[in-house]
């Protein structure tokens, strides 16, 4: 199969699950391109990148924000390519009678011209796969326009179906609900989510699909660290609210100052717009010596700090905006590795974290409950080391990324067949 996936930046450190998938479809003989807005951080990519020579199957479609160099780069875009398929250039054109449709600002001035050129030196694509329900409309006006004429794929994630739908309204997928033709939220929680937006399930495919790591390259290395005098609680997320950083760091705060005798850091990787504010909280509560913000590192890097942690901690909660986790896939990896997690009810997270099996769950933004939990597992190394293994077996069953691939394959082939 010929597969195009339509996705917003790449490479992207923090989407790991989009290049699982890619990979994934790649080692099972099938032709894979990636259509995105942006380029993301070339000087930090993780190592699959490079070994499967994505760049070079990456288009970008960047369109300029002036109005007056969009329409000097359109019209050279026009003049370039208008040999190749006339009439859809000149209905890319039209964007006046798509400014009045279901696209949103993808209808903007010129942006249908721009999305399309890319496509039509392209060979047809059987699937079209869209990350984040954007994209979907993104492929349906392309679809409308009559540059591709495959089966429109869309996944939701997180952000795409909560914050997204504050700004833009909540019948912003409608047309997509109409034109797709299959719908992948990645958790029950936003099955149900869309089917309260008014998608029709039998009306159109509606299924969920996790996703998923490799767990062959998260095996756990060793349970020495039970026995190390320092406990070892990580956590990998962007420094942005949603997060929840803030209250982790609050409750490693209170564990300490309740048990002083206590041997344990907290070490957080990532970055974000957060970083100052979190970077203050901590010198405020006079924890500098025991949490530290690492930044973002290499995926080798990670892998070894993971591969000591004791803990994952992951206090997740709902923006001021409205925007929501997906299911993280850095608690999946610790999982894969044995280690329990301590996260919160939050979006899909239960669907992954069973509370008192694989970890613990709390309310959100209680640090109270946060410290409560950290306290017990770590008193219990033993507690640590069960809660792990049900962990690890828990990914292995229902988030093993060659499990998914198959299922995604056989969903394509379906979805062709009719």
């Amino acid at each position: 199969m010929r597969i195009a996936f339509f996705i917003d930046q790449f490479p992207s450190l923090s989407e790991t699950f989009i290049l699982n998938q890619i990979t994934g479809l790649i080692d099972r003989g099938h032709e894979v391109d990636i259509y995105c807005d942006r380029p993301g951080n070339t000087e930090q990519m993780h190592p699959d990148v490079a070994k499967y020579e994505l760049l070079d199957r990456v288009y970008y479609t960047p369109i300029p924000g002036n109005l007056i160099w969009r329409c000097l780069k359109g019209f050279l875009l026009f003049l370039l390519n208008f040999y190749l398929a006339p009439a859809i250039i000149l209905r890319s054109l039209n964007f006046l009678k798509y400014r009045s449709s279901f696209y949103g600002s993808l209808a903007d001035f010129l942006t249908p011209l721009y999305l399309a050129i890319p496509l039509l030196k392209q060979q047809p694509y059987d699937i079209i796969h869209c990350h984040y329900g954007r994209n979907g409309l993104k492929a349906v006006l392309l679809k409308d326009l009559g540059v591709i004429n495959g089966k429109i794929v869309t996944t939701f994630h997180g952000y795409d179906i909560s914050r997204y739908l504050q700004i833009h309204g909540e019948g912003v997928y409608d047309y997509l609900f109409e034109r797709a033709d299959l719908l992948q939220p990645i958790s029950d929680y936003w099955y149900k989510k869309l089917i309260s937006l008014g998608c029709n399930p039998n009306k159109v495919r509606l299924e969920v699909h996790h996703m998923g790591i490799d767990c062959d390259r998260f095996e756990p290395l060793s349970i020495s660290s039970t026995d190390s005098s320092e406990i070892k609680i990580v956590g990998i997320a962007r420094l942005v609210e949603k997060k929840g950083l803030s209250y982790g760091i609050q409750a490693i705060a209170q564990l300490l100052s309740q048990h002083p005798q206590l041997n344990l850091s907290y070490q957080i990787i990532g970055d974000g717009v957060l970083r100052e504010e979190l970077e203050a909280q901590i010198k405020q509560l006079g924890v500098t010596k025991q949490i530290k913000l690492l930044g973002w590192k290499k995926q080798q890097e990670v892998k070894a700090i993971m591969g000591n942690a004791d803990i994952v901690l992951a206090p997740s909660i709902t923006s001021k905006e409205g925007d929501c986790e997906g299911i993280p896939v850095s608690l999946m990896e610790a999982m894969a590795q044995g280690i329990p997690v301590v996260s919160t009810y939050h979006s899909g997270i239960p669907e992954l974290v069973e509370d008192g099996v694989t970890g613990y769950l709390v309310k959100e933004k209680q640090v109270d409950e946060l410290t409560q939990k950290l306290k017990h597992l770590v008193s219990n190394p033993d507690l640590r080391q069960h809660m792990g293994i049900a962990g690890r077996e828990k990914v292995l069953q229902e988030y093993n990324i060659e499990l998914l691939c198959d299922r995604l394959v056989q969903t394509y082939q379906q979805l062709l067949s009719k």
